[in-house]
C-alpha cells in the first residue's frame, strides 16, 4: 500500500495532463522489497547471484515496457523505490551466524555472534528510514502545492514514454464543437464527426457522459 501510495505520488508530479488508474505502483513496490530483501540478507542465501540476476532482469523488462505510450511508467518507478527502500526496512533478518548459534544443538560448538545484524544492515535500515521520510514529505509537499516535476527536470518524461516513429507521446486532444435547443445540448466531435444529443435536464448527464462521443 506505501509502494502504491509513493506511485501515486511521482505520477501526480510528473503526469498531469492524463489520468492513469491501476495497482502496477504497488505491485513494482514487490519486485522492489523482493531485491532489497535479497541484498540485506545476502548472508542466509545459496543461489544468491542467480537470485539477484534474475530479478534484475525482470525489473528492467518491465520497466523497459514502460516506455511505452498510454503506460504510467512514473507510478512504476515510484513505486519500486518506496518497496526497495522499504524492504530495507521491513524485511531485516537476522544473519546467518546468529542463527546458526541460536538452533545449535546442545553441546555443539558454533563460532559465538554476538549481534543479531550485520553492521551494513543497520547502516541500510537508517538510510532507508531518512529516504522513505524525506521522500514522502517532499512529494506530498510538492504535489499539495501543485508543482509540476517536468519544469524542473527536462528529460525526466522520457522515463515515462519514449517517441519513435511507431507512435507518438503527446497526449490526444479532444476539440468538441457544441449548440444547444432550448434545454438540449448537441455535442460534436470533430476529430471523428459523431454526435450525440443530451437532455442537460437530466441529472444523470455528467461531464464524461458528454464527451463519451469523442472516445
Amino acid at each position: 500500500m506505501i509502494s502504491g501510495l509513493g506511485g501515486n505520488l511521482l505520477s501526480a508530479l510528473f503526469i498531469q495532463s492524463s489520468i492513469s488508474v491501476g495497482a502496477s505502483g504497488a505491485l513494482f513496490g514487490l519486485l522492489g522489497g523482493m531485491l532489497s530483501e535479497l541484498i540485506i540478507n545476502w548472508t542466509i542465501y545459496a543461489n544468491k547471484v542467480a537470485a539477484l540476476v534474475t530479478l534484475l532482469l525482470i525489473v528492467v523488462i518491465n520497466l523497459a515496457v514502460g516506455i511505452l505510450p498510454h503506460v504510467d511508467n512514473c507510478a512504476h518507478i515510484g513505486g519500486f523505490i518506496s518497496g526497495f527502500l522499504l524492504g530495507f526496512v521491513l524485511l531485516i533478518r537476522p544473519h546467518f551466524g546468529w542463527v546458526r548459534q541460536k538452533h545449535a544443538p546442545p553441546g555443539y560448538i558454533v563460532s559465538s555472534a554476538k549481534s543479531r545484524h550485520k553492521p551494513y544492515q543497520y547502516v541500510l535500515l537508517v538510510v532507508s528510514t531518512l529516504l522513505l521520510i524525506s521522500g514522502f514529505s517532499a512529494l506530498f509537499v510538492m504535489v499539495l502545492k501543485g508543482v509540476n516535476g517536468n519544469t524542473h527536470c527536462s528529460w525526466c518524461h522520457y522515463l515515462s514514454c519514449v517517441p519513435t516513429s511507431l507512435w507518438s507521446c503527446k497526449p490526444q486532444q479532444v476539440f468538441c464543437e457544441s449548440s444547444s435547443v432550448g434545454s438540449s445540448l448537441n455535442i460534436t466531435c470533430l476529430s471523428n464527426g459523431r454526435s450525440h444529443l443530451y437532455n442537460m435536464t437530466d441529472e444523470n448527464t455528467s461531464l464524461g457522459a458528454l464527451l463519451y462521443c469523442c472516445i
